[in-house]
């Protein structure tokens, strides 16, 4: 068995889990509604206020997919009932962040700014305090959406490894270098 997909899912107080016979699972919940399409060979049922995902047999593909399609309902699950939130840092000097609605603007060092829209899943928040830096913030309740808002937002520049410029998320070491030797002569 996968150690991931046999693992039964608790339904939380206020989410609703039904399963459509398109084998289409919705989440519904206070922050929203998720939907996904589950493979038609995978089974997904709701039981005693748990949800379990089993597969037909144990060939690559099924324990694969069993492992997978339960995560992501997991992440619906739990997206609707708390939500996600990721923090990402801008770390340089002039480095900016604003927002106009789902507009992300970004000066970045570039000769230019950067001009980003969000889809309308995702909140963004962009704030900057003196002596300290512009600090971006995402919150959804798509795990999967989210994530590759903040990977594109960080495509834009990457931490470096000898001063750490870049945009980073919030908590993340960067792996520091040494600069160059200095001549002995």
């Amino acid at each position: 068995m996968s150690r991931i997909g046999k693992l039964p899912i608790t339904v939380p107080e206020g989410v609703t889990v039904e399963v459509k016979e398109d084998n289409t699972v919705e989440v519904k919940g206070a922050l929203g509604v998720l939907t996904q399409k589950v493979d038609p060979e995978l089974e997904v049922k709701i039981e005693n206020g748990t949800l379990k995902v089993t597969r037909p047999t144990d060939s690559k593909r099924h324990r694969s997919l069993h492992g997978l399609y339960r995560s992501l309902i997991a992440n619906m699950i739990e997206g609707v009932s708390k939500g996600y939130e990721i923090k990402q840092v801008l770390v340089g000097v002039g480095y900016k962040a604003t927002t106009n609605g789902q507009l992300l603007e970004l000066n970045l060092g570039y000769s230019h700014p950067i001009f980003l829209q969000l889809p309308p899943e995702v909140k963004i928040e962009a704030l900057t305090e003196r002596r300290s830096n512009p600090v971006i913030t995402l919150k959804s309740i798509d795990k999967q959406l989210i994530g590759q808002v903040a990977a594109k937002i960080r495509s834009f520049r990457p931490p470096e490894p000898y001063k750490g410029k870049g945009i980073k998320f919030e908590g993340e070491e960067i792996r520091r270098k040494a600069g160059k030797a200095g001549a002995t002569t």
